[in-house]
């Protein structure tokens, strides 16, 4: 499911297109003031003006037109029309005018008769970064701007304008837009501040990179594990990448909310690998960041938890190392340390566990390739990835070679998420409890005296 924006972003040129300005008032002085910055054809229509509104219109010899609201007689040209009235009524007017001849419309604090708004904006030259909460805070974007504000110096614009003054040369350079990018990323990256930059030095190094990417390979792999859900579990690390990113290769356990953090223009592949059916199986997964680095591309291989935990992980890096693929890994929260937490279940406790077992439930071959008896011992955590449909089979087998039956079991439903679910019971109980329940994957089992605990310091609901 895509994640809608109320506001879409969108920087728009009024370079001496038509713009109406419908008040003579302080909102919209402040209007034209921004307005004037794009070098728009600013027409101001009202019964009275202010004084600095009349001062405006006489510095920057904009159109003035002093007379009542007349739908008939206004231009369906305009490119944009700004409703700064008091008169909800003429707000309301401007409105349905501008809807039905598909002309852009701001109508000040009243957002639902807006079909733009106008962010709160940070300009250092050419740069300009724009915030907006779709008309529902602007006082906090206000303070949103403010900390941009001190993070941006006034002597960035000198840094934008560097950049475009280079922008040819680059591209006549590099040829790839990806080895372009490339080379940017580096340049702005090695800036690790924007304050006290001294130009000279940068123009200096900026050459010195230029050269050596004339040689450099661009082509590689992340593997980055993307914990177990909750986006504000994943590495300061797995985020830096997530943005670099050309191609995404992602599964079925990555959240929705953490590939909406993937780069805007990465091209997105889903390799899901749901219960009995995989929708790109293993080895076509591994010929595909073999294809796409080798042709220079970035390639993200985006896993839920970690990928070296029941991620094959291992598998993917021997086949990049055949090939001699650039790669990097990047650790996850793995599902067994971050789903138990928010569960409020300690995989190990002096009192009840001095030891933790993971293992795989998902079938091969219809059985499960288990040593049970080993997983019957004192004072251990058992966690099982993938096995809440092997649920039956596991409880049997367990209690067969002497478990206790009334050993507690958790079954947790998409830990770490809004939508966590936690099923506590005991191994005679529990298929019966998850399907009342209707559980569902993904689920993590975690069987052990340490599921008692849960009672005491459960702490996120």
């Amino acid at each position: 499911m895509v994640l809608l924006m109320k506001r879409f972003p969108l920087f728009v040129t009024l370079d001496q297109l038509p713009v109406l300005v419908v008040g003579g008032g302080e909102i919209a002085e402040r209007k034209i003031k921004l307005i004037l910055k794009a070098n728009a054809n600013i027409h101001v229509l009202a019964k009275e003006f202010s004084q600095p509104v009349d001062d405006l219109i006489k510095i920057h010899k904009l159109k003035k037109i002093k007379s009542e609201l007349k739908l008939s007689n206004l231009s369906k040209s305009y490119s944009l029309i700004i409703a700064a009235t008091n008169s909800k009524r003429t707000n309301k007017d401007l409105y349905r005018y501008a809807q039905k001849h598909h002309i852009l419309i701001n109508v000040v604090d009243e957002p639902a008769l807006c079909t733009c708004t106008f962010g709160s904006i940070v300009e250092r030259g050419d740069l300009v970064v724009a915030i907006s909460s779709g008309g529902n805070a602007p006082v906090f974007a206000r303070q949103l701007r403010e900390k941009i504000e001190s993070i941006l110096p006034q002597s960035t614009k000198f840094l934008i304008e560097f950049s475009g003054s280079m922008r040819e040369k680059v591209a006549n350079t590099f040829k790839q837009f990806n080895k372009r990018r490339v080379l940017w990323e580096t340049f702005y990256e090695h800036l690790s501040t924007y304050k006290n930059l001294d130009f000279n030095q940068q123009k200096s190094f900026f050459k010195k990179l230029l050269n050596q990417h004339k040689k450099l390979q661009t082509g590689e792999v992340f593997l980055v594990g993307a914990g177990p859900g909750d986006p504000e579990l994943l590495t300061i690390r797995a985020l830096h990448l997530l943005q670099k990113a050309d191609i995404c290769i992602y599964d079925n356990l990555v959240s929705k909310e953490i590939l909406e953090l993937v780069r805007r223009d990465a091209h997105m592949i889903y390799a899901g690998k749901l219960r009995d059916n995989h929708t790109i199986e293993q080895n076509e997964i591994n010929k595909l960041l073999i294809k796409y680095a080798k042709k220079g591309l970035r390639v993200l291989r985006l896993k839920g938890g970690d990928p070296f935990i029941f991620g094959r992980g291992g598998e993917e890096i021997s086949e990049l190392m055949s090939q001699k693929i650039k790669f990097q890994v990047v650790p996850g929260i793995t599902s067994a340390s971050g789903v138990s937490a928010y569960a409020g279940i300690p995989l190990t406790h002096r009192d009840f566990s001095q030891s933790c077992i993971f293992i795989t439930g998902h079938e091969k071959d219809g059985d499960l390739k288990v040593n049970w008896e080993r997983l019957n011992a004192q004072n251990q955590t058992i966690v099982i990835y993938m096995g809440l449909h092997s649920l039956a089979k596991i409880t049997t087998n367990l209690i067969a070679v002497g478990m206790a039956k009334n050993m507690p079991i958790a079954v947790v439903q998409e830990g770490t998420t809004q939508n966590q679910k936690v099923l506590v019971s005991t191994l005679s109980r529990v298929v019966k409890k998850v399907a009342d329940e209707k559980i569902k994957s993904p689920a993590i089992l975690i069987i052990g005296n340490v599921v008692k605990l849960r009672k005491k310091i459960k702490w996120f609901n």
